[in-house]
């Protein structure tokens, strides 16, 4: 006798693209093919009944069909073997075996008098997969979801998978109208390429936030509080106005905590619904809240068991007092606070929990702040993971605890602060605290996570100050893994030029002193505004020398660093341009005509020997981007250990950052400085007073630092306005005037001997997107002055003598002010002068700029932006709206 079992049809070769067929029908997946496609059958899931056949005995398997698998593999699959009785049950079974492999695409059983034929097709070998149709997700987002692989073998529950995970990833994009269409291409040789068709769709948004109960507060300030947000025009660039179920269930939770921080201690959320419209374009959330009543501050006190905290004493510290209005936030915050006390005195474990007594009738919460008894901790050891550069003395040296101290909270923060200012490692460091050997020991594990800190970077781009800049830097902030920054940097631009090496060691000797020094050569050529907002040089300064630095702590928070400066300087004018014989004796001078006495002053050569100090007080939180803390910086710098130079500059600033919430930051700052000279009086060439400090070391105030205002542009200066002469009918010159108003006119700024500059700034927090660009936008606001040199000796109206015929003699022609009336050699003649100079500027009244800015860590470098408009100036500032610096690295 014959029978044949099988469960589907042998699938027929197809030589077309096929769609995958059997999968769910959800909105991902298609739910039929289109034709010519022939879909591939699946298992079904119950097999069909077995032919009936005489039970027996197998006498023989024959296994045929098979291409990659060997027939014995085929059989280890079934219980089926040969002298064993067989059933129609047991045929039935090892047809369910091998559709269970998913090996197989059709499986047939044939009995023949126990004679068994076992014809199988198996499934494709997968040659490719193919994404079509992906352009909001790139192909690197999507193919870890896929775990299809070519050469595995294909199965339609893998397939069913990969299309599901898909689905998910456009759904967490906020894509819930996306589908998938898998398909399939048969080759030769049993193989297919799978080809997912991706049909993306829109972003589905928020369409409408509506709320059902609440009568205490309206629906635009609960609104405010939730992460999602409508879809509205001005929200163009939001990632909150797309629907995300996770984003649904901690909207509720925010609700809750604004009604919670609000005294409503019963609120709840009844229900929160997200309805997707016919057009799976938009969603529209439902809340349903319950407000409930209001409750007040009962009694509150703190119980300790722990005999070093007193309880009495913690309950006067308490925020909250009886009938103020009860604030979940607040109890959360005093649980911190009193686990944080705990800590300072080495309970690391201790268990700080609120009890609650809430009176319906009276509407009242007391709180009893139950501090359990805990041993004193102390640390067993440190841990330190992550770190495969950076040596583990240089994060331990930062630790303000060590084995065997008593465990102590501010201090675990104070040691993650100071490894966080170092800048080697990524900002999600943590320390951990986890239970030791025994219950009073305590492990502290750190784990880092490194980050680049070495740079090597060609740069160009463009700066409001100095046009056009190039500039190339080497630098290791982490030199060979011990914490040493090596750096050497080139820089050119139109107006200064700059080649600098420089090497510091922070714990010298492993000992908690930092040595380094630099060498330097600088080059600046200063610049004077003319006539519509161009520029010409003045004044060159070559600066070369070197510079020795230490420090040393003092205490936590206070350092001491010493430095040492040589520094030889070379001050020249251009011949052509300001120098003339002005004596006819065939030698050239400075012409104070042409450049003016605080020019001619400030050329010639000299040596500054200096030696300075900087006294330091930091409680900042990080160094490099801080959101807390303070930090005073007093410095000194003492010139005349040699040298043709000498003064004392004293310099005083001072910040401090406050963490305002919800992410904004405000910070505070203040500079001054003064600069006394210890030389005796000084005279230029003729021999007019001028003041003791020379113009290249007085302090200067403008852009970049006091925003609003140009560069060098607050403080002491001289304009010099060009005339123009007037004449009568019969062209006798009887006057001269300013020509063309204030334009014609060139700016030469001074500098001062004492400075002062404040600043306020609120940094503003962006959404996540905006904050993984780099953007940080701020508003600003500064104030400041430069004052107090000597008035340079300004020329009131300006001749010069000229070559020609004529006897020598002077010219005493006034046009305001002191006239200027040189005698001229035989053979010069006078002639009549065209310009005349003011001096502006030399007052501490305060000038005031307010604005905003935004820096930007862009793909071309970092750029920042300001603009700033100058509300208080004096006669003579140049302010200036928009300033900005952008670099471009190749």
């Amino acid at each position: 006798m014959k029978s044949s079992l099988r469960q589907r049809p042998v699938v027929a070769a197809l030589l077309a693209t096929t769609m995958i067929a059997g999968l769910p029908a959800v909105p991902a997946m298609a739910q039929q093919a289109s034709a010519p496609a022939a879909p591939l059958a699946a298992p079904a899931s119950t097999p069909a009944p077995v032919v009936a056949a005489p039970q027996g005995t197998i006498r023989a398997i024959t296994v045929t069909g098979t291409q990659r698998l060997e027939p014995d593999t085929v059989l280890s699959y079934t219980k089926l073997r040969i002298g064993q009785p067989y059933s129609q049950e047991s045929l039935d079974q090892g047809l369910r075996d091998l559709y269970e492999t998913e090996l197989f695409a059709d499986v047939q059983i044939r009995n023949d008098n126990g004679n068994l034929t076992v014809e199988v097709k198996e499934n494709p070998v997968i040659n490719r997969i193919v994404l079509e149709g992906n352009k909001r997700l790139k192909e690197d987002k999507i193919r870890p979801e896929i775990k299809l692989a070519p050469r595995q073998i294909y199965t339609r529950s893998k397939v069913r998978a990969d299309v599901a995970r898909i689905v998910e990833l456009y759904r967490r994009q906020g894509r819930f109208a996306a589908t998938i269409e898998p398909k399939m291409v048969q080759l030769d040789q049993n193989r297919v390429d799978i080809v997912f068709e991706i049909s993306e769709g829109p972003k589905s948004k928020v369409r409408q936030i509506n709320i059902i109960g609440n009568d205490k507060f309206k629906d635009g300030e609960l609104r405010s509080q939730m992460v999602t947000k409508q879809s509205r025009w001005f929200r163009l660039f939001s990632s909150g106005t797309s629907y995300d179920p996770d984003r649904l269930a901690y909207d509720q939770q925010k609700l809750r905590q604004f009604y919670l921080t609000e005294g409503y201690a019963d609120f709840r959320v009844i229900s929160a619904v997200a309805e997707l419209t016919p057009d799976k374009q938009d969603f529209i959330i439902t809340y349903v809240v319950e407000e409930g009543d209001r409750y007040k501050f009962g009694d509150v006190k703190v119980e300790s068991d722990i005999r070093d905290l007193s309880g009495d004493l913690l309950t006067k510290r308490l925020p909250m007092k009886k009938g103020d209005w009860y604030n979940a936030k607040q109890v959360e915050d005093t649980v911190d606070t009193l686990s944080e006390t705990a800590g300072l005195f080495g309970y690391a474990f201790a268990d700080v929990s609120p009890d609650f007594n809430r009176e319906k009738e009276s509407l009242t919460m007391g709180i009893n702040f139950r501090i359990a008894n805990a041993p004193r901790v102390y640390v067993e050891r440190v841990d330190i993971n992550g770190n495969t550069l950076t040596q583990d003395k240089v994060v331990r040296r930062e630790f303000r605890l060590a084995e065997g101290d008593a465990f102590n909270s501010f201090l675990v923060k104070r040691s993650k602060d100071r490894i966080n200012s170092l800048g080697f490692f990524q900002e999600k460091l943590d320390v951990e605290q986890k239970p030791g050997s025994a219950p009073d020991r305590i492990i502290l594990e750190t784990n880092v996570q490194e980050k680049s800190t070495g740079e090597l970077s060609l740069s160009a781009g463009f700066s409001s100050l100095e046009r056009f800049i190039v500039s190339a830097s080497i630098t290791q902030r982490n030199f060979r893994g011990k914490g040493q920054e090596l750096r050497t940097s080139v820089n050119y631009s139109a107006y200064s030029k700059s080649v600098e090496v420089g090497f510091t060691e922070p714990y010298f000797m492993d000992k908690n002193i930092a040595l380094g020094g630099d060498i330097y050569r600088r080059d600046l050529n200063s610049f004077r505004y003319l006539t519509n907002n161009d520029r010409d040089t003045t004044y060159e300064q070559t600066t070369t020398g070197f510079q020795l630095r230490a420090g040393v702590p003092i205490t936590e928070y206070m350092s001491l660093a010493l430095r040492y400066s040589l520094n030889f300087d070379d001050v020249t004018l251009d011949k052509d341009t300001y120098y003339s014989d002005t004596d006819g004796d065939g030698t050239t001078e400075c012409d104070p005509l042409l450049a003016g006495r605080y020019l001619c002053d400030a050329i010639g050569k000299r040596t500054t020997s200096s030696l300075g100090y900087s006294l330091i007080y930091d409680t900042r939180d990080n160094r490099i981007r801080p959101t807390r803390g303070q930090n005073v910086t007093l410095s000194q710098d003492f010139a005349g250990l040699g040298g043709s130079v000498k003064y004392v500059r004293t310099r005083l600033s001072a910040s401090k950052y406050v963490p305002l919430g919800s992410g904004f930051i405000f910070s505070l700052s203040g500079e001054g400085g003064y600069i006394h000279s210890l030389e005796g009086e000084r005279r230029d060439s003729t021999g007019q007073l001028v003041d003791k400090i020379r113009l290249t070391d007085r302090f200067f105030l403008g852009e970049p630092q006091f925003r609003g205002f140009d560069i060098r542009g607050v403080g002491p200066r001289v304009k010099r306005y060009y005339l123009t002469a007037e004449t009568n009918e019969a062209g006798t010159t009887t006057g001269y005037v300013k020509s063309n108003g204030n334009n014609n006119v060139s700016d030469d700024a001074l500098g001062g001997k004492i400075y002062y500059l404040a600043r306020a700034e609120i940094e503003i927090p962006l959404g996540s997107g905006a904050r993984e660009m780099g953007l940080r936008p701020s508003i600003f606001m500064d104030a400041g002055a430069v004052a107090g040199l000597k008035n340079p000796g300004t020329i009131d109206f300006a001749g010069y003598c000229a070559p020609g015929t004529g006897a020598a003699g002077t010219t005493t022609v006034k046009a305001g002010g002191t006239p200027y009336a040189p005698t001229c050699p035989t053979n010069y003649s006078f002639s009549g002068g065209n310009f005349v100079e003011e001096y502006l500027g030399d007052t501490l009244k305060p000038r005031l700029s307010v604005g905003f800015g935004v820096n930007w860590n862009s793909p071309f470098g970092p750029f920042r932006i300001d603009i700033a408009k100058a509300l208080l100036k004096e006669p003579g500032d140049d302010n200036k709206l928009i300033t900005f610096n952008v670099g471009t690295q190749f």
